[in-house]
């Protein structure tokens, strides 16, 4: 990832702030409302969802926990998680969703998974509980309730209740922050209070483990048969074989990738998080990763996000 900067000083505090911008590309999105006999279960099955699904790099997704629902807030009225999950391709992400719904979801208990995403084209909906009802076996029965069609599949503890179709949109993904910190420590617990802050933030998910990305990756490698390799020029421990872009005093860099069902989304998620980080101590300096502007149409300049 390349840098663009300027020579004008950037500082939130004592921090500074590199006059850069991250860079994001459009990708497929959907959300998924899982709900279960209690919240335990439905984050359960959200995790299990959710496994795997941190880069499309080598994932066929990128999904996370959006947020908690409380029983008001969900079609059957018992408490559950909303899930966002992306991919490149409407068919591709249509493909996952019912893999990973029919793995991860159908088999956990008590629960049931509906669409979150409404007023979606025909045309922009994929077939989720329409593929997996088949494993009734010919058992599954469905219901018709204000438009919207759910397929009742027999299980083992009652019926596994899945909506038919879900919307899709067109988002964005690989927005981004670079926390750079004095120590690895020091630069995890900022990125921590980071992704927290990012997460109250609606439409975004942050895909990798705990929102958090510790092997940051440029395109292409010296190997040919790898898309992606380890971004060695944030690798304290590269600082004297490669070109670097951290100072001697970082020993810590960690990334926060975020994905949304808006640009609007990401850019708000980037500006909570870089206030969040920029206020912990051990934090030196906080940058943002790129390829130059070539990679996709969605630039997030970081000076545009101080104020």
């Amino acid at each position: 990832m390349n840098s663009v900067a300027t020579n004008e000083p950037l500082k939130i505090g004592r921090v500074d702030i590199v006059d850069t911008f991250a860079e994001a590309f459009p990708i497929v999105g959907t959300r998924l409302i899982v709900t279960a006999h209690n919240y335990a279960w439905a984050r359960t099955a959200a995790s299990e969802f959710c496994g795997d699904a941190s880069s499309v790099i080598a994932c066929d997704c990128e999904a996370a926990v959006e947020r908690k629902l409380t029983e008001a807030e969900t079609p059957d009225g018992r408490p559950g998680v909303s899930i966002l999950a992306f991919a490149f391709s409407r068919d591709a992400l249509g493909k996952a969703m019912a893999r990973r719904v029919g793995q991860s979801i159908l088999t956990c208990p008590t629960t049931a998974c509906f669409n979150g995403l409404f007023d979606i084209p025909k045309d922009k909906q994929i077939s989720v509980g329409g593929q997996i009802r088949f494993f009734g076996d010919g058992f599954q029965g469905s219901k018709k309730l204000d438009g919207r069609r759910f397929w009742r599949i027999p299980v083992m503890d009652g019926e596994f209740i899945c909506e038919d179709k879900f919307g899709t949109l067109k988002g964005v993904a690989g927005g981004n922050i670079l926390i750079m910190g004095e120590s690895s420590l020091a630069a995890l617990k900022a990125a921590e209070v980071a992704a927290r802050a990012m997460r109250a933030v609606p439409d975004i998910a942050l895909p990798f483990p705990g929102g958090i990305v510790r092997s940051g990756s440029k395109v292409g490698s010296r190997y040919k048969k790898l898309p992606a390799s380890t971004n060695d020029a944030y690798c304290p421990s590269l600082r004297g074989q490669t070109k670097s872009s951290i100072s001697q005093d970082v020993e810590g860099v960690y990334e926060i990738v975020i994905d949304g069902l808006t640009s609007e989304a990401v850019q708000a998620a980037m500006k909570a998080g870089l206030h969040a980080a920029a206020g912990q101590p051990g934090v030196l300096q906080i940058s943002a990763g790129n390829y130059g502007g070539k990679l996709g149409p969605f630039h997030y300049h970081l000076r545009e996000l101080i104020d």
